[in-house]
């Protein structure tokens, strides 16, 4: 479902617009979307980004020019979930803070990786497969494993095509 309030750059491509779930969020001009993606409120993907099937984008994530998010990236906006209050009582918008995340022009992020709310993915940063990023990522910088550590710097520039 592609929700009315959702805004679509020119050129962007869902092979399978019955298979999504966006809601209230902006996509950016040539982006790709795959199928069983869901991107809430709030949440900007830039343009000419590549979005794999599987994958969940949150309120308060904002996705820069160029981004690969590969199959089943995660990414978190609520550091503390909870399904309830203290005196069970199902917990609303009013029960928590949104944490927003911030993932730089030309990222790419590997399958299956968790994003945790609050980080910044640096300009041409690599995140390995799996991974789970529970701080922030230097440009540039290529990480992996849990919690995801730096294992090298990229050798070409973050500003050169790919």
């Amino acid at each position: 479902m592609i929700s009315e309030d959702v805004i679509l750059g020119d050129g962007v491509t869902i092979p399978q617009p019955q298979l999504v779930n966006l809601y209230g969020c902006t996509v950016g001009d040539n982006t790709k979307v795959g199928a069983f993606v869901e991107i809430q409120s709030g949440a900007i993907i830039g343009r000419n980004c590549k979005i794999s099937s599987h994958s969940f984008i949150c309120s308060g994530v904002t996705i820069g020019d160029g981004v690969f998010v590969g199959h089943g990236v995660m990414f978190i906006n609520d550091l503390f979930p909870q399904a309830v209050n203290a005196d069970d009582s199902m917990r609303g918008p009013a029960d928590w803070s949104m944490v927003p995340t911030m993932v730089e022009a030309r990222a790419a992020i590997g399958t299956n990786a968790t994003i945790l709310g609050g980080v910044r993915i640096g300009e041409g940063a690599l995140i390995g497969a799996g991974a789970v990023v529970v701080s922030d990522v230097p440009a540039g910088a290529i990480v992996a494993g849990v919690p995801a550590r730096v294992l090298r710097y990229a050798t070409q520039s973050v500003t050169s095509s790919r």
